[in-house]
């Protein structure tokens, strides 16, 4: 297994061969920066933790520089940092029991241009090896740059191998913009209620992040118990925590499907529903019902 970048790290946390290792996995998740993979995909992690017929993969496609610092991080060059982040990543997967797990230490600069092709080629590399059954993208409405630039180039792996690897499920995830937003219909609503100590940890283990500045641990959880809470308007609860995502796999089964066509479509369907909600009130009104 060679990849583009010589620094590229791979972590196997059972110590199995690489190639077997990623071969058996069946849930991967390809995320833009160390700590993503906990926050947007551990509907995945839950699923395979403590399994033998289920695994896990991670893939981190930048290197963490550039990052939030302050306290005992603040004077850490973006080198320091990146090492900081590819060992706290290692930990995560250690404590979540994957099956397989590559860093592959490119910028954000890279992974935002459509023409760099080390990225795609890495990833299709991945994809062939692992088979997946579902993959754990960003959502495509999500508002950091660099998330769009790793969902984009994944998409176009994923298209690229379309012939030999056909997920059941490509699932675009929350981190850096909500997707209660959708109307229900679209919504993939994903149970993460299992092992809310796991959950914790592995968001936790991101010392750099969380004490360095930002509350992922508490906002993750926060957000997974908000989702769970609101869902449902006249129903009690079925789970303690969910995530949201929408749903990608069309983008990998019609190539041909433009990604902004695909992705504004959802949020016609949400305009839409607003408006009638508004022109059923107002009516409602008007006629004293």
């Amino acid at each position: 297994m060679r990849f583009h970048n010589a620094g590229a790290d791979v972590f196997i946390p059972d110590g199995l061969d690489p190639e077997a290792a990623l071969a058996r996995t069946t849930h991967l998740c390809i995320a833009a920066h160390q700590d993503d993979v906990e926050i947007m995909a551990y509907h995945g992690i839950a699923q395979c933790f403590g399994r033998q017929d289920r695994w896990f993969s991670a893939v981190v496609v930048t290197n963490g520089a550039g990052s939030a610092r302050s306290g005992i991080y603040a004077g850490y060059t973006d080198d320091e940092m990146q090492r900081v982040r590819l060992k706290e990543q290692r930990k995560a997967a250690y404590v979540g029991e994957y099956g397989f797990q590559a860093q592959l230490g490119y910028s954000s600069a890279q992974v935002k241009h459509a023409g760099e092709d080390g990225p795609v080629e890495d990833l299709k590399q991945i994809l062939l090896g692992a088979r997946p059954e579902i993959v754990y993208l960003h959502n495509l409405a999500d508002k950091h740059d660099t998330h769009i630039g790793v969902a984009l180039r994944a998409i176009a792996a994923l298209r690229a191998v379309r012939d030999q690897v056909r997920p059941q499920k490509v699932y675009g995830c929350e981190v850096w913009r909500d997707l209660d937003w959708l109307p229900d219909e679209d919504k993939q609503a994903l149970p993460v209620s299992a092992r809310s100590n796991v959950a914790a940890a592995l968001v936790g283990v991101f010392d750099s992040q969380v004490s360095g500045g930002k509350r992922y641990d508490l906002a993750t959880a926060g957000r997974r118990l908000a989702h769970a809470t609101y869902h449902a308007a006249h129903a009690t609860d079925q789970e303690s925590a969910l995530s949201f995502a929408m749903d990608l796999t069309p983008l990998v089964e019609k190539p041909e499907l433009p990604v902004s066509d695909y992705i504004l479509s959802f949020i016609d369907r949400f305009r839409a529903d607003v408006d009638k909600r508004l022109k059923v009130a107002a009516n409602t009104a008007r006629s004293g019902a």
